[in-house]
């Protein structure tokens, strides 16, 4: 896919529609875009290059965009494969072509480069550095661990497009249009959710900057309405709250759990909560349940007692939770065990090593399937959580 984004500026990424997994673990059931730029002006310069999956037709839009130049210049933003995988590549095609990046993306490339010779190839550039194309100058920001400690963001000055590696992306491909916020939130959560001081630091530098076009790695070039998507990052990387609700996940093994979770639902939107949602561990999406617990301000987990622990789905999903620095919520807990509940005390204990997490009372016991005497104390959970 080639298209001008403004007169020199081209876009030459491409649409991934194959990929199952993004990163061996993301569902995309609309794919990954790996997006590349081409800045044609006096000098040439290509914004970053794709995965090894679609390398041939990313060089087939690369050539085709070049119309017979060579390219002087490769800016590295990121160092992940999905955007380096063709560094070696280039750099053996364009023997006088430099690697522009940052002093700890170029200490990384043997690690993925082993047999390439870098030496006197490439450019170090540190914070407010600028590289003159002929009319266009490029000006590098340093946006460590955002979501690797390498990454830099480029800010074109003549044409003000901001290059942001992989802030501001999604999940799907350009070719399928979608709403941008519920897979942009999903991709934040679960590749970015763990530094939000460091999204907030890359925010307030773009702040001090005229910009008019964000260039992400993943996702559609971003020209209207600026304002919405940086306002949701803003939100994102402070964990505040996105959509006022309760998200209930559960974890059942024979269906008991299922209906209490399913109930407690019910109880909670009749008593005017204003969003509820439910999602089943088991079966539904990880990374969508962290994306709707981090999205909304309350969430109620509810999981089987298990091997003296708790059922694995509810584990895992509160490690997820764990690694991605989930905080800031208020937490209520259902458990349920045929003999010796235990699930309580262990969400408890992991829900106690997150920042400024609020464990509501009462903890709701069911033993084995709800009764009618079980009620009471998930009203009272109710209650607690609209408080």
């Amino acid at each position: 896919m080639i298209f001008n984004i403004t007169e020199k500026i081209r876009y030459i990424g491409v649409d991934d529609t194959s990929l199952d997994l993004f990163e061996s673990q993301y569902i995309v059931p609309n794919g990954i875009s790996y997006n590349s730029y081409l800045i044609m002006d006096e000098k040439t310069a290509i914004m970053d290059t794709v995965d090894l999956r679609k390398s041939e037709e990313w060089w087939s839009n690369l050539n085709t965009a070049l119309e017979g130049r060579t390219p002087d210049y490769l800016v590295v933003q990121h160092m992940e494969p999905d955007h380096a995988g063709n560094i070696a590549v280039a750099m053996e095609k364009f023997p006088a072509l430099k690697v522009v990046a940052s002093a700890r993306a170029i200490q990384m490339l043997p690690q993925f480069f082993e047999h390439t010779d870098f030496e006197g190839r490439t450019i170090a550039v540190k914070e407010g550095d600028t590289l003159n194309l002929g009319t266009h100058t490029l000006q590098f920001f340093m946006a460590p661990m955002v979501h690797w400690p390498e990454v830099m963001v480029t800010y074109d000055q003549t044409d003000k497009v901001v290059f942001t590696a992989d802030g501001f992306g999604k999940f799907g491909v350009l070719a399928h249009e979608e709403d941008w916020a519920c897979e942009a939130r999903r991709y934040y959560f679960n590749i970015c959710g763990k530094y939000g001081a460091q999204v907030q630091a890359l925010l307030k530098k773009l702040a001090t900057l005229d910009v008019a076009c964000i260039c992400p790695l993943h996702g559609p070039v971003l020209t209207e309405n600026l304002g919405y998507y940086i306002g949701l990052y803003d939100t994102w990387s402070k964990y505040e709250v996105e959509t006022e609700g309760i998200f209930i996940a559960y974890a059942s093994i024979h269906g008991g759990t299922a209906e209490a979770a399913h109930k407690m639902a019910k109880i909670l939107r009749e008593k005017g909560a204003p969003k509820v949602s439910v999602a089943d561990l088991s079966r539904d999406d990880m990374a969508e349940a962290v994306e709707d617990a981090f999205r909304m301000g309350k969430l109620i987990v509810a999981a089987a007692s298990y091997d003296a622990d708790v059922f694995p789905p509810m584990h895992d999903f509160l490690h997820h939770l764990k690694l991605k620095a989930y905080q800031k919520r208020r937490v209520g807990i259902i458990e349920n065990g045929s003999w010796t509940p235990c699930a309580a005390r262990v969400m408890t204990t992991m829900l106690e090593q997150m920042k400024e997490i609020e464990i509501v009372q009462p903890v709701v016991t069911i033993r084995s399937r709800m009764k009618q005497t079980d009620l009471p104390t998930m009203e009272a959970l109710a209650d607690a959580m609209l408080a």
